[in-house]
């Protein structure tokens, strides 16, 4: 771990405290075992076709092999842990550093490391709703009931159900909305293990003064951040919260 940055990293966190928010992304939850999308020869993208099997279309269309793949793929992400990059995120939001965690991820790991203010921009996995009446139930459930039937529908009446997740095709929800007037508010905004390389949750990397990167590969915005450093979340946030006298 090079000092320099983190002691880097640490000073703008002091300087902006309390007027800086994170964005996170695929890289801070790797290290609870949940796989990424686009990591060359790794990524979930790599073996299948999002467009063919995870869109609105296919949820539509092809709604039993929709649902096929998206048990197959995310059923396992609702027993994952967070790490200590989750972790260290919730102290320095309890501390008073950061004012919140805007995510790209859908795994709800922030809130299971006790974040408090977290914004999903592309949904999460803990409900799915009827489609028809729009009730709601658990994810579980959903996934329960595919043991005995290949598409889940509503005990109540019958319609299908559909994850509360953001699919390609669909419009991004209110809580991006929420997350841009979050960034708009503050002077930093700090990325974790996000690639920004999807839109439109990259363009909040562009709308700050200050920003500074956590991540393993290079990003189309380092060349404005204040900080870049391309290791772990996990071990770089540890660091942090030891120089800030936080851990």
């Amino acid at each position: 771990m090079e000092n320099a940055g983190v002691k880097a990293l640490a000073e703008i966190l002091v300087k902006n405290k309390g007027r800086a928010v994170a964005l996170t992304g695929a890289g801070i939850s790797t290290e609870s075992g949940i796989p990424d999308f686009r990591s060359p020869g790794t990524g979930l993208w790599n073996r299948i076709d999002p467009m063919e099997y995870l869109s609105v279309e296919a949820l539509y269309a092809r709604p039993e092999t929709f649902w096929k793949y998206f048990a197959e793929i995310f059923g396992p992400t609702l027993e994952a842990e967070p790490n200590a990059g989750h972790l260290a995120l919730a102290k320095l939001e309890t501390a008073g550093y950061i004012t919140g965690v805007i995510t790209q991820n859908i795994d709800g790991l922030h809130q299971k490391a006790g974040s408090r203010t977290v914004f999903e921009v592309h949904g999460h996995l803990r409900t799915v709703h009827c489609q028809s009446c729009g009730r709601t139930y658990p994810l579980t459930e959903a996934l329960a009931r595919l043991k005995n039937e290949p598409i889940p529908h509503c005990p109540e009446c019958g319609g299908r159900l559909r994850p509360d997740v953001v699919l390609f095709g669909d419009m991004m929800p209110v809580a991006f909305t929420q997350a841009v007037a979050a960034v708009e508010r503050s002077s930093l905004v700090l990325v974790v293990g996000s690639s920004l390389t999807v839109s439109p949750a990259n363009s909040l990397a562009f709308r700050t003064p200050h920003l500074a990167i956590i991540n393993r590969e290079p990003t189309p915005a380092d060349g404005r951040a204040d900080v870049v450093i391309r290791e772990g979340a996990g071990e770089t946030l540890s660091a942090v919260l030891k120089e800030l006298g936080l851990a």
